[in-house]
C-alpha cells in the first residue's frame, strides 16, 4: 500500500457537497452509510435512488416530469433514463443573473476578458434569436472550430438552449481533420476565428478555412470571429453560404428561451482520435451529461458557488465540454487560450493568486514540464485559494505526486482522473472525503459500476486487465452518428464482453480501493 501524501481534516469534510450528499441519502432513505465505499456500493446497487438524488440535490428542473428513472433489460446498451422528461441543458448553465462573474477569458499575452452572469445571458439570448433567424432549430448541428474564448462559450450555450446540437474542433487541428469531423455531422452553421496565436506567433486561418468551407456543401451561415486577426473581412472567405463577422451577427440583450427537449436529446458530438481512419462521431445527451457533470464538479471536485474552476484545454478535447459544465453549480469557470508556457513556465501558476483559482486542472506532462523548469511555487506564489488539482490524459508518475506536495502545497488535494471523450466525464476521479496515495487514483466515481476483469470475464482486485463498466451510467453515448441500428456502437463497446462496457484501457484496481491506468 502506497503511502498516504494527503489526508482531509475532519472540519474539510464536514464542509464539502460530498458530506451533504451522504447525509440527505441516509437522511431520505433511513440508511447509516458511514462512509465514501458505502456510499459508492449504495449508488451501484440502488442507481434508481442515487440519480434520482443527485437531481434533487441540484435542482435538476424537468419542463416534463419522467414517468421513471430508469427503464432498462439485461444487457446494455439498453437503457432509457427519466423516460419522459423535459429539460435544457443551457438554462441549468445559466440559473444566475446577478452581477458576480460567470467566465474570465485569458489569452497567452495576457488580454483579459470577463462577462458577469447577467451579460452571459444577454449575450445568448442574442445569438440564439440571430442562429433561429438563420434557421436553426431543434436538432440541427452547429460546428465551431474555435480557441477556448468566452465566444465558443457563448456559441455553445446559445446552440444547446434552442434544442440544437453543438460540436467542436481547435483551430490547431489540419484542414483533413476537421473535414473528416464535421463532414460527416453536415452543420448548419459554423463559427470559426479568422487566426489565433499560438507561442507568441499570430497564425492566419484564411486559406485552411476556405479549403474546409468547400467540403462543407451543407453549410448555411458562417461566422467569423477576427480575434487574432482584427483586420478581418467577410470578402476573404468563399462560401455559398452566408458570411458575417461576430460581432455584426446579432445584438446581445434580453432573456434567453430555452427549449424543452428529452432527456436523450443530442446535446454534443464529440469525436474519437481518428488514428485507425476516420473519427467517429460520438453523440452525447443532453440529461446524461447534465447529471454526470454535476456529480462530478459539485461532488467528487467539491466546487461550490462562487469558486473558480480552470482547466487547460483546447476546444477540441472533451474536458472543454467539462470545464464549461462548471457554470451548473453556480461557479466561475476560466477559460485559457494560447501556449501553457508562454510567455514562460510560470505563466499558468500566475493565474492562480490573480483569478483566485480553487479547482486548477492540467495534465501529467504539464507537471513534469514544470518541475525540470525547476518551478517552486510554494515559495513564489500564495496558492492559498487552491483547494484541489486535476490532472488527466495519462497516468500521473509517483514522482509528479512527490513534486506537487514538496514544491506546491500540502493542503492540497491532488486528484487524477481516468475516462474519457467516450463518455464525456470520468470513471475513475478524485474525492474530497478519502486520502491521496503516492502513485495512485483515488477511486471510483459514484453511479459508475467499474471492475477490472481478466481476460476470462473475471473481475480481478490486484491484478492488471480490462477497465470495465457492468451496469448503465446516464452518460453512455446515446449513439454514433450515422449508426441507427447501434452497430458500430456495439462493436465499439460492447463487443469485448457481450453486454458490458469495455473502456479500453488497462487498468487495475488495488485491494485498498485505490486505482492504477497502466
Amino acid at each position: 500500500m502506497s503511502e498516504i501524501l494527503w489526508q482531509p481534516s475532519a472540519e474539510r469534510i464536514s464542509k464539502t457537497r460530498m458530506e451533504a450528499f451522504r447525509r440527505l441519502v441516509n437522511h431520505r432513505h433511513d440508511l447509516d452509510l458511514a462512509d465514501f465505499p458505502a456510499l459508492h456500493q449504495w449508488s451501484i446497487d440502488q442507481r434508481e435512488a442515487f440519480w434520482q438524488a443527485v437531481v434533487d440535490f441540484f435542482d435538476v428542473e424537468f419542463q416534463t416530469p419522467p414517468s421513471a428513472v430508469l427503464v432498462e433489460d439485461r444487457s446494455m446498451p439498453s437503457a432509457r433514463w427519466f423516460p419522459g422528461a423535459t429539460l435544457n441543458f443551457a438554462q441549468h448553465l445559466l440559473k444566475r443573473r446577478d452581477d458576480g462573474v460567470a467566465v474570465v477569458a485569458i489569452n497567452e499575452n495576457g488580454q483579459r476578458e470577463q462577462l458577469t452572469w447577467r451579460q452571459l445571458a444577454d449575450h445568448v439570448a442574442g445569438l440564439q434569436r440571430s442562429l433561429q433567424a438563420a434557421g436553426v432549430g431543434l436538432g440541427d448541428r452547429v460546428a465551431a472550430c474555435m480557441p477556448n474564448t468566452w465566444q465558443t462559450l457563448v456559441g455553445m450555450l446559445a446552440t444547446t438552449s434552442i434544442g440544437a446540437i453543438w460540436s467542436c474542433s481547435s483551430p490547431d487541428f489540419g484542414t483533413q481533420g476537421v473535414i473528416d469531423r464535421f463532414g460527416q455531422i453536415e452543420p448548419k452553421v459554423l463559427i470559426t476565428c479568422a487566426g489565433y496565436r499560438y507561442a507568441g506567433k499570430p497564425i492566419d486561418q484564411s486559406a485552411k478555412l476556405n479549403e474546409i468551407l468547400e467540403r462543407l456543401p451543407s453549410l448555411q451561415q458562417l461566422i467569423v470571429v477576427p480575434y487574432a486577426r482584427p483586420e478581418a473581412r467577410v470578402e476573404d472567405f468563399r462560401t455559398q453560404a452566408g458570411v458575417s463577422l461576430w460581432e455584426d451577427f446579432y445584438c446581445p440583450g434580453g432573456e434567453p428561451e430555452f427549449v424543452a427537449v428529452p432527456f436523450a436529446h443530442p446535446l454534443y458530438i464529440l469525436y474519437s482520435s481518428g488514428t485507425t481512419g476516420v473519427p467517429k462521431c460520438i453523440v452525447h445527451s443532453t440529461g446524461g451529461v447534465l447529471l454526470q457533470h454535476l456529480k462530478e464538479h459539485g461532488l467528487h471536485s467539491d466546487l461550490h458557488p462562487g469558486e473558480v474552476l480552470f482547466y487547460y484545454t483546447t476546444c477540441g478535447w472533451m474536458m472543454w465540454n467539462w470545464l464549461v459544465s462548471g457554470l451548473a453549480v453556480g461557479a466561475s469557470v476560466l477559460l485559457y487560450d494560447g501556449s501553457p508556457f508562454h510567455p514562460g513556465p510560470e505563466h499558468l501558476v500566475n493565474l492562480i493568486d490573480q483569478e483566485r483559482i480553487t479547482v486548477f486542472g492540467t495534465s501529467p506532462k504539464y507537471l513534469a514540464a514544470l518541475e525540470k523548469a525547476g518551478l517552486q511555487p510554494r515559495r513564489s506564489h500564495s496558492l492559498a485559494s487552491l483547494k484541489t488539482l486535476l490532472c488527466t490524459g495519462s497516468p500521473l508518475s509517483p514522482q509528479s505526486y512527490d513534486y506537487v506536495y514538496r514544491e506546491w502545497k500540502q493542503d492540497l488535494c491532488l486528484a487524477s482522473m481516468s475516462g474519457g471523450t467516450d463518455i464525456v466525464s470520468c470513471f475513475v476521479i478524485g474525492n474530497p472525503l478519502t486520502p491521496v496515495r503516492r502513485g495512485e487514483m483515488q477511486g471510483k466515481s459514484l453511479g459508475m459500476a467499474i471492475e477490472v476483469w481478466n481476460d476470462q470475464g473475471r473481475p480481478v482486485i490486484g491484478e492488471k486487465g480490462e477497465l470495465v463498466c457492468t451496469r448503465h451510467f446516464p452518460a453512455m453515448p446515446i449513439g454514433l452518428w450515422h449508426d441507427p441500428g447501434q452497430e458500430k456502437l456495439r462493436a465499439s463497446y460492447f463487443s469485448q464482453f457481450p453486454g458490458v462496457w469495455a473502456q479500453g484501457d488497462y487498468a487495475e484496481q488495488l485491494p485498498h480501493g485505490g486505482w492504477l491506468i497502466h
